[in-house]
């Protein structure tokens, strides 16, 4: 079988040697060339296509033939054919960058995620442009990721660059058909996939991980690696669920170039325009900017008045562009929830609602898949919380502190931490009882804002005329005062 680099080798030179035509010397793509035919008006080959120059001996290329430059074009464009359909790119011929939209389906992204995109767009055809390093893809389904692999796949074929576009289950598959295939050795596929010039794995930790394809996937990244050749990578997944070694290699710096898209599903933007399920902004729809309570009246002192003052117009300076983190803590019944709420009612006015869900519901969220009866996977829940374009989580530090919640908790800062997705954190708890792992990320003034509500509980501003109420004994249903 022919390598296909070195068959684009010779196409690329444009000469082939006019060899012994013996059985083991014949050239599968000059006998092909053979058969055909140049420009019956070409001055130089007079229709033959080939045409052999006159050197002296000791000319390396003294007697070999040449491809005429009336066939040139006829076999790049043959060449080509052989390399989309070797590369695994047929049905992605339309994915290139000319038919990728930067700005999103009808325009209708907001100002974060039309900078992801349009960012993501810039980085892969400077990429496509010189091959150097690795590049890793992610986001959630449909916002382009696959589009903009296949665009840099397209373009480097064009080039006659020897490329392999590939899901991770198809390259395995790929290599288990290998056993049984008459024309090579899995020895030989395993080779020409880890040593191809560009390699592009999509889909990336959808695959069956078994222990065989785990070892085959490391052994193909860790070559890749070694030797600095270039791949790109898309994946929907967190790194902290990919096995450990592939991990680490995806996370270095000086080779890897990471890319978070942050944009809703093409083929489906208005669903991330739907209140999501797990949402319950609906049941705070009355929390807006016009409703927050100034507190003019409650005699707050100057100290507590300014901080009221400096909360609220941070948190509508967020609603108009959700960047970075925002921290809102204080004490219970400070308008916390009100300014996450309200920044949340202000993005669905403009047709993007945020996922607000308190701490606490949402661990009963991710529990609840695993009864056998749920309709959703617990990976699909976590993914939709944790890539969602606008998290606003209620209520940190009201949960129930297990192990188990602590690292789910972590997981999902993490990933939006890394990905650097706005997200609004409303806590009541003092920011040195939370876990070491959020506090580093919550303490990042790069990425996040914090808003003190230095001000007292609405209900403990009273008439200091007034004698405190007894309090009666604990009945269900009595409230005390």
């Amino acid at each position: 079988m022919v390598k296909i680099d070195e068959t684009i080798r010779k196409v690329a030179a444009g000469i082939r040697p006019f060899n012994d035509p013996g059985e083991n010397n014949k050239d599968p793509l000059l006998e092909n060339n053979l058969q055909s035919y140049g420009n019956p008006n070409c001055p130089v080959c007079h229709g033959i296509g080939f045409y052999r120059r006159e050197l002296p001996l000791t000319d390396p290329n003294f007697g070999k033939v040449e491809i005429c430059i009336c066939r040139q074009e006829e076999v790049t464009r043959n060449a080509h054919s052989k390399l989309y359909k070797f590369a695994n790119l047929e049905s992605l011929r339309q994915f290139t960058f000319d038919s990728f939209k930067p700005d999103g389906k009808d325009g209708t992204l907001n100002e974060p995620e039309a900078l992801s995109l349009e960012g993501a767009f810039n980085s892969c055809r400077s990429f496509a442009g010189h091959l150097d390093g690795w590049l890793l893809i992610t986001g959630q389904y449909g916002c382009g990721k696959t589009h903009l692999a296949a665009a840099i796949a397209n373009q480097t074929v064009s080039l006659g660059i020897p490329t392999l576009f590939l899901t991770s289950p198809d390259l395995l598959d790929w290599l288990r058909f290998a056993y049984t295939d008459p024309d090579t050795t899995f020895e030989q596929r395993f080779d020409e996939i880890r040593t191809i010039q560009l390699l592009i794995l999509d889909d990336f930790g959808t695959e069956n991980a078994t222990p065989w394809a785990q070892e085959k996937l490391f052994q193909i990244l860790n070559y890749r690696y070694l030797n600095r050749l270039p791949l790109v990578v898309t994946t929907n997944h967190d790194l902290e669920s990919i096995e450990k070694r592939i991990q680490s290699r995806l996370q270095d710096p000086e080779l890897v170039q990471r890319i978070f898209i942050n944009a809703p599903d093409y083929r489906n933007p208005k669903a991330m325009g739907a209140h999501s399920e797990l949402s319950s902004l609906n049941l705070h729809l009355s929390r807006t900017f016009e409703s927050f309570d100034p507190r003019k009246d409650d005699k707050l002192t100057a100290v507590e008045q300014s901080s009221l003052e400096k909360a609220l117009k941070a948190a509508r300076k967020f609603a108009e562009t959700p960047k970075g983190w925002l921290i809102i803590t204080g004490k219970y019944a400070t308008g916390k929830t009100h300014l996450a709420a309200a920044i949340g009612n202000y993005q669905s006015s403009k047709g993007f609602p945020p996922l607000f869900i308190s701490v606490p519901d949402l661990m009963d969220h991710l529990r609840a898949t695993f009864h056998p009866e749920s309709r959703e996977t617990y990976d699909q829940r976590f993914d939709e919380i944790r890539t969602t374009p606008l998290l606003i989580l209620d209520d940190l530090g009201g949960q129930n502190p297990s192990a188990w919640v602590k690292e789910k908790l972590y997981q999902l800062f993490n990933y939006r931490y890394y990905s650097e997705l706005p997200t609004i954190v409303t806590t009541s708890v003092p920011l040195d009882k939370l876990d070491e792992r959020l506090l580093t990320r919550i303490l990042d003034r790069r990425l996040c804002k914090l808003l003190e509500l230095n001000v007292p509980s609405y209900n403990q501003v009273e008439d200091t005329s007034r004698k405190p109420r007894k309090t009666g004994s604990r009945r269900e249903g009595t409230i005390n005062y």
